[in-house]
């Protein structure tokens, strides 16, 4: 069984997200690229992930998919890189990492990407409530927290530091001071710098 990561993905996909991760694990790891047309849907991939989506990964006979469940699977798979939360921190990593995964993402996808805009006497029926509701939370804490778990760096950095660089380079997540200085902190790390690297020459070869 062997000791490297395989990560399934395409450059223009969540899939670099979960490269930036092992980029900060220093850990060992494979690549395979899967195109959205035909190896994405091909039945070999769909055994793994039966949505025919990526990032996916395998490590050790085990199949992962999700940026969030990624992240927090590797942050323990590698202890030695200390990204996982101390029992202090818990609270707040699985907090944000899901809320980023759910709320989050969800008034990100119905408001921005499907134009949907819930009514005020509708907005009980969804887990978001609201686009600027969710904003709002998520910016709060920023205002008082330099991470997600307060003054150190943790996997859940990875997940909800590359959803708030997305949104703020595509538009879809306000341009609010927290933010812009979470996404300069973030995106200034040498393994977020080669992550893209990689995935952008990546990009340019599959071309």
């Amino acid at each position: 069984m062997t000791n490297e990561v395989l990560l399934y993905t395409n450059p223009q996909s969540r899939g670099r997200t979960a490269r930036w991760m092992l980029e900060e694990l220093n850990a060992p790891y494979q690549v395979e690229v899967l195109d959205y047309e035909s190896s994405m849907k091909a039945p070999a991939y769909l055994k793994l992930n039966p949505m025919g989506k990526v990032p996916a990964i395998v490590y050790q006979g085990q199949v992962v998919t999700e940026c969030s469940a990624i992240c927090a699977y590797l942050a323990e798979a590698f202890p030695q890189a200390g990204l996982a939360p101390t029992p202090e921190e818990r609270a707040s990593y699985y907090r944000w990492l899901f809320f980023t995964a759910g709320p989050l993402e969800a008034a990100i996808t119905d408001n921005k990407m499907l134009g949907i805009e819930v009514d005020a006497e509708k907005q009980r029926m969804v887990g978001y409530g609201s686009y600027a509701a969710v904003l709002d939370a998520l910016s709060s804490w920023f205002m008082q927290h330099t991470y997600v778990t307060g003054e150190r760096f943790t996997a859940a950095d990875v997940y909800v530091g590359a959803q708030v660089a997305w949104g703020l380079q595509f538009g879809t997540i306000e341009k609010r001071i927290e933010f812009i200085d979470y996404a300069n902190r973030i995106t200034g790390r040498e393994a977020y710098k080669r992550a893209n690297a990689k995935d952008d020459a990546l990009a340019e070869a599959v071309q």
